[in-house]
């Protein structure tokens, strides 16, 4: 990175640092108990910063989003490792979908919980619990594989 971005960045970050400790510290000046109980102040003195951090973060995703697509685009042996990666994850979801129920979710003596009902909403919460399984099972091999690895190497 050249000198004028860094510089650039290094004023961007203190000015978003700047905003961010001045409305601490007007949050801080009219007391935390006092702004718990009053709406107005609410409203006057954390929306604004809670805002604040909301388009900040908001533009961070933003820019790190476009940054690495731009990389990807740059490099062309990173973006097909890229998708292979995405594609092998695909394969993990599609197989963590087959194996996902999309019964009912019933509580210990077999009533159907509160918006527990069968259908496409309870598959896909199924799918994730699956889907986390196998990657956190993948995950695990790789920590004892790297394990044994380190031990007969030696």
């Amino acid at each position: 990175m050249n000198d004028k971005l860094s510089k650039i960045l290094s004023v961007v970050t203190g000015l978003i640092g700047l905003v961010a400790v001045f409305f601490l510290i007007k949050i801080i000046m009219e007391g935390d108990d006092v702004v718990k109980e009053s709406v107005d102040l609410q409203n006057s003195l954390v929306s604004p910063y809670i805002t604040f951090a909301i388009w900040v973060l908001a533009i961070t995703a933003l820019l790190a989003v476009v940054f690495s697509i731009w990389n990807l685009i740059k490099h062309p042996e990173m973006l097909k490792r890229t998708l292979l990666s995405l594609a092998i994850f695909g394969v993990f979801l599609a197989i963590s979908y087959m194996l996902a129920s999309d019964a009912a979710v019933t509580n210990v003596s077999g009533n159907v919980l509160k918006d527990g009902e069968a259908g496409a909403i309870s598959k896909w919460v199924s799918t994730g619990i699956w889907y986390t399984m196998i990657l956190g099972g993948i995950a695990i091999l790789a920590i004892l594989a790297g394990f044994v690895k380190s031990l007969v190497s030696k």
